[in-house]
């Protein structure tokens, strides 16, 4: 087993980090910076988005020929965690959820019209996209085979009726995805369409409010009543739906750790530099061992989130679903997250609990970790499931090429 990165990787990794410390960070400490929501502000992004191109650092999970720097699961899982040492990382380098998901189902199963139109504009940054899935009770959450919005046939088109809420980004989407019923079957119950913001037959009905910062563009409550797409508008065709999701959630949940393990070591990074000058009772808090033991245990749990989403980047981009190491990454780096945030907290005082440092940012925004793209229940059940299927063998390495 290797762990080791290429050179080529390692050197984008240093150049991405040290854009991230030199570019990105300073922008947090100014309050101007920041939009309503918490989030980094969008003429900020504009120019920020304009260096980071400039220093060729552009959407590195792209294909070389569509402008980006051409890197896999793996070296995702290497610079996704550089950049999101800082809270405003991700959509500076047009990384961020919910864009990121959907650029690459599209670029996965799109057709070469669909990715003109629909997928290009995400790529150059000139636009924002949506994934629309989730629904209100009685509607599809973590079960997908429970979505009631309906898209049926009629003189020649989509018809689609309704609703969809805590939709990701909605509010700054120009382009989204939409899933619908269109059949009865368990399988092919579902297809995925494509929808511009200017379509008719569709509306926001409501921003929602929630605890921590907000993507750009909220999490909103859509309705559709009556909004017509011509077959050109299905995404890989009718009854795919579910296939669509799944493909583009598994590697979604795993860019999520990936950029929760460059957050927790951001925590960690500010506790250290708090104990390191901080003193009580005639001694550093350094020297304390109640404090070292807190550091340890936070460092051990990232280095283990680190090795467990590298074995899940390293299996997808060798052809394998990794569901099951999908699942294990999920539970295991959204935990440490919010454990990680609330114990540099503590350590900090009254500093980590005030947005002197991004510790409380970290930590309000952390708390979704462990419900987004599955909760931790969910992914729990998977694991057994896996469990029961694979018996013995659910604890085997597979065997390498000779």
């Amino acid at each position: 087993m290797d762990f080791s990165i290429e050179a080529k990787l390692q050197a984008d990794q240093a150049k991405i980090f040290a854009f991230v410390k030199d570019h990105i960070v300073p922008l947090e400490a100014v309050a101007k910076n920041y939009d309503p929501y918490d989030n980094i502000d969008m003429a900020v992004l504009k120019g920020l988005r304009a260096q980071v191109k400039a220093a060729g650092l552009w959407a590195p999970q792209i294909p070389l020929d569509q402008g980006g720097l051409g890197y896999g699961p793996i070296g995702m899982a290497v610079l996704y965690e550089a950049m999101n040492y800082s809270i405003f990382g991700p959509v500076a380098f047009n990384c961020a959820a919910p864009d990121d998901g959907n650029m690459y189902i599209l670029n996965k199963v799109a057709s070469e019209a669909q990715k003109d139109r629909w997928l290009l504009p995400i790529i150059n940054g000139d636009v924002r996209s949506s994934f629309a899935m989730t629904e209100p009770a009685p509607g599809g959450g973590s079960d997908p085979n429970m979505i009631q919005t309906t898209a049926k046939r009629a003189n020649g088109k989509w018809v689609i009726n309704g609703r969809k809420w805590y939709i990701t980004g909605a509010g700054e989407a120009a382009h989204f995805i939409l899933m619908a019923k269109t059949g009865d079957g368990a399988r092919d119950g579902l297809t995925a369409f494509l929808f511009h913001r200017d379509d008719p037959g569709w509306h926001i009905e409501r921003r929602i409010g929630i605890m921590g910062p907000e993507e750009h563009g909220g999490h909103c409550e859509l309705v559709f009543d009556g909004m017509e797409l011509d077959d050109e508008r299905v995404l890989m065709g009718e009854g795919k739906g579910l296939k669509v999701t799944q493909i583009r959630l598994g590697l979604a949940r795993l860019t999520h750790c990936m950029r929760w393990l460059g957050l927790s070591k951001r925590a960690v990074d500010i506790a250290s530099d708090y104990v390191s000058h901080r003193s009580g009772f005639g001694i550093k808090l350094i020297d304390r061992e109640s404090i070292q033991m807190k550091l340890g245990q936070a460092a051990m749990d990232i280095e283990i989130g680190r090795v467990m989403v590298m074995r899940a980047a390293w299996r997808i981009e060798n052809g394998s679903k990794a569901r099951q190491d999908i699942s294990i990454a999920k539970i295991h780096v959204s935990q440490l997250l919010n454990r990680v945030t609330s114990d540099a907290i503590q350590i900090c005082g009254a500093r980590g609990y005030s947005k002197d440092t991004v510790l409380e940012w970290i930590y309000r925004y952390g708390r979704q970790a462990l419900l987004v793209d599955g909760a931790t229940e969910v992914h729990q059940m998977v694991i057994s499931r896996f469990l029961r299927q694979a018996e013995s063998n659910f604890w085997g390495w597979g065997v390498g090429h000779d």
